[in-house]
């Protein structure tokens, strides 16, 4: 919960004209002064493994704080421009990018290879696939830095997965050594095109279609929203023709931008979208006409397997806001101790600093949620069902919730800043805008909340896999004083009890998004709870703990200011700067 440091001294009678400008997080370490993912990565990671890949944190810290940084402000300002034609009038489309976006490629691609590292060894040095927590840890500081190339990076390892998982041998001989290397000159990045003007979240409206000509599947269609519009390789849904109608009908290709003799394929980028945010980033319109493609998998079983990318996207989003969300609390931190106003910090005012915790509480949420929800994929991904039941509910309740307090978080931070936030010269603009695509991408709130409660609870039940691990570290978490962790106890009851209730009558579909918010919240708070109990962790996640149990899971009086005292207290405390231990909080979490 450290925020950077700043060494500007406040109310000096020599400040003069730039001098009374708050400063902003560049050059800042994002790792050093992230204490919560400190204690938290540790707690997750072997201990080998977090000696081997803490310099790999640091360095990216680094990097975040400023190369990466530079680059991406860089990039946002001269965003891709789409070339139709060549000059002989042959179309021959191609995206020019930026050398910053360039540059930043470089990084993400071959030095710290992303979109590889859980799929082979050799990443960062390692001798084997890094774990997701290692991966979603390294995604995380470097969104802090540029959010829009991580969709080319995560679109790209989730399509490996793909099509490791479900390719014939053959194709996966074909594809798998050129998406997994680590030279630009033979990488082949990857992407997936799913939405069209007649289907966005109904899939099942689909209008492409796949057919079966001279030994060969050929796509015919327009997709209407697709980000890193000219990667090598697309996986995209099309129905065969004579396939049943709905989502039933539905298989999944392979669309590589090139053919194999190395003339391109039989589609166009027709136009970039004009966005709102990620805009270092190409997203396109683009017209299949004949396109060469390879069936990945069953043909009667394309949604059932481009779900399996859709849900690890959805766990990277909730990671990218995550990310965002630190970022603008570290901005509206450093500017509040070094910005002055009618002859004080404006730290020290006590709206200032409610509106501060406001932020940071979503911003520790949101990292103990994905930490939990990538080790949950670790331990599925070595053969646990319990885990992956768990993963189950923990993806779209990460990617429902996170995605959704981006935004006020972002806009918090902003505030805070002043009318500066709202100058592009400032990096608060572009973290207002980039906010706003995580309810979009990969299903709108409404899209997720209906999965988790009738999917995830109605139909698969992973929310008693959920129940019992946060019953177990409630049960281990000692270290916090009985009465609270009671407190705790009785609200995961109560939220389960409603999302079952929800799940199970059609006439409360309406409350879909009521019962996974509590579902989020309860669950954060209860990991924040026993990250608290943990030897050598910021005990203030406690603190933070019971400001979500009383705000998000309690009946409240909003005209009732007996809660004040407490609340000033834990207030002085989570913004200092600071070791607690639990001892000196324990009166705060009191009934």
């Amino acid at each position: 919960m450290h925020a950077p440091h700043a060494a500007k001294s406040l109310g000096t009678a020599t400040a003069q004209g730039p001098d009374h400008l708050a400063l902003d997080c560049s050059g800042e370490n994002f790792y050093a002064i992230d204490r919560g993912l400190r204690d938290l990565i540790r707690l997750y990671l072997a201990p080998g493994d977090f000696a081997r890949l803490e310099p790999h944190f640091h360095r990216l810290g680094e990097l975040a704080g400023g190369r990466l940084d530079q680059l991406a402000r860089a990039a946002d300002k001269h965003p891709p421009v789409l070339n139709p034609r060549d000059r002989f009038g042959r179309d021959e489309d191609w995206i020019d990018y930026h050398s910053s976006y360039r540059e930043m490629e470089h990084i993400a691609f071959g030095d710290f290879q992303f979109h590889a590292m859980s799929h082979r060894a050799g990443a960062l040095g390692m001798d084997r696939p890094l774990p997701a927590v290692a991966k979603y840890a390294l995604q995380y500081l470097f969104v802090q830095a540029e959010f829009g190339l991580m969709c080319p990076i995560s679109v790209t390892d989730t399509s490996i997965h793909l099509i490791r998982k479900f390719a014939s041998t053959e194709l996966k001989e074909y594809l798998l050594p050129k998406m997994l290397s680590d030279d630009p000159a033979t990488l082949w990045k990857g992407t997936q095109f799913m939405t069209e003007r007649a289907g966005g979240s109904d899939v099942g409206a689909i209008e492409t279609i796949a057919r079966h000509q001279d030994g060969e599947w050929r796509l015919y269609g327009d997709k209407w929203f697709c980000s890193h519009a000219d990667a090598d390789i697309a996986l995209m849904l099309a129905r065969p023709e004579g396939a049943a109608a709905g989502t039933k009908g539905l298989a999944l290709f392979a669309l590589p931008r090139r053919l194999k003799d190395g003339s391109r394929n039989a589609y166009r980028v027709v136009r970039l979208k004009d966005k709102l945010g990620t805009r270092s980033m190409a997203s396109g319109e683009i017209l299949l006409e004949g396109a060469v493609a390879y069936l990945v998998g069953d043909v009667d079983a394309g949604l059932k397997q481009m779900m399996e990318q859709v849900n690890l996207s959805r766990l990277s989003h909730g990671v990218r806001a995550a990310a965002m969300m630190r970022r603008c609390v570290n901005e509206a931190m450093v500017c509040a101790r070094t910005r002055s106003a009618f002859g004080h910090g404006i730290i020290d005012y006590p709206l200032l600093r409610r509106q501060l915790v406001k932020i940071m509480v979503p911003t520790e949420q949101a990292l103990s949620m994905f930490l939990f929800a990538a080790h949950a994929m670790d331990r599925a991904n070595a053969g646990s069902k319990q885990a992956e039941s768990l993963l189950r509910i923990l993806t779209p309740l990460l990617k429902f919730r996170a995605c959704r307090d981006n935004i006020p978080v972002a806009t918090g931070a902003m505030e805070v800043r002043g009318g500066n936030g709202y100058i592009e010269e400032w990096v608060n603009a572009r973290l207002v805008r980039d906010a706003h695509i995580g309810v979009l991408w990969e299903g709108t709130s409404n899209i997720n909340a209906l999965d988790i409660i009738t999917r995830a609870v109605g139909k698969m039940h992973a929310h008693k896999a959920l129940q019992t691990e946060l019953t177990k570290l409630l049960h281990e978490a000692t270290a916090i004083p009985a009465a609270f962790r009671d407190r705790l106890q009785q609200a995961l009851a109560r939220t389960l009890d409603f999302a079952e209730r929800v799940a199970a009558e059609p006439a409360l579909e309406d409350r879909a998004r009521q019962a996974a918010s509590a579902l989020y919240h309860v669950t954060s708070a209860i990991l924040m709870t026993s990250e608290a109990a943990q030897p050598d962790t910021d005990a203030r996640r406690a603190l933070v703990a019971r400001m979500i149990l009383d705000h998000r899971l309690s009946a409240r009086d909003p005209l009732d200011d007996h809660e004040a005292k407490w609340e000033h207290a834990a207030t002085d405390i989570l913004l200092s700067e600071r070791n607690v231990s639990i001892d000196e909080i324990a009166g705060l979490l009191g009934n």
